[in-house]
């Protein structure tokens, strides 16, 4: 299965330790041009959000539902820390997957 057709945890960022925001797919390349180009309504257009940072490719819908909330109960601090360990000049992840 190609990496972007799999269910997916992402994290968009509006600069370098920025605003931050966590959401989980089935399409990754998709969910992110979607982001990009504000066709996605809400907080991600809202604050210009765009930034793919952060992701990881799961096994099922409910493995990164789970993650997605897990992460979403982790401290700012833990969640830069994650980004920093695979992405420490926190560059636009969206032509990698």
């Amino acid at each position: 299965m190609e990496r972007n057709m799999q269910s997916s945890v992402y994290i968009l960022a509006s600069k370098p330790r920025g605003t931050l925001y966590i959401g989980v797919t089935k399409n990754l390349k998709t969910r992110i041009y979607q982001h990009k180009n504000n066709l996605v309504k809400g907080f991600t257009s809202s604050y210009s959000v765009h930034t793919l940072v952060y992701f990881e490719c799961c096994d099922s819908i409910i493995s990164a539902i789970n993650r997605e909330k897990q992460l979403k109960n982790w401290k700012r601090a833990w969640k830069i820390e994650l980004i920093e360990q695979s992405n420490p000049h926190w560059h636009d992840l969206y032509n990698h997957i």
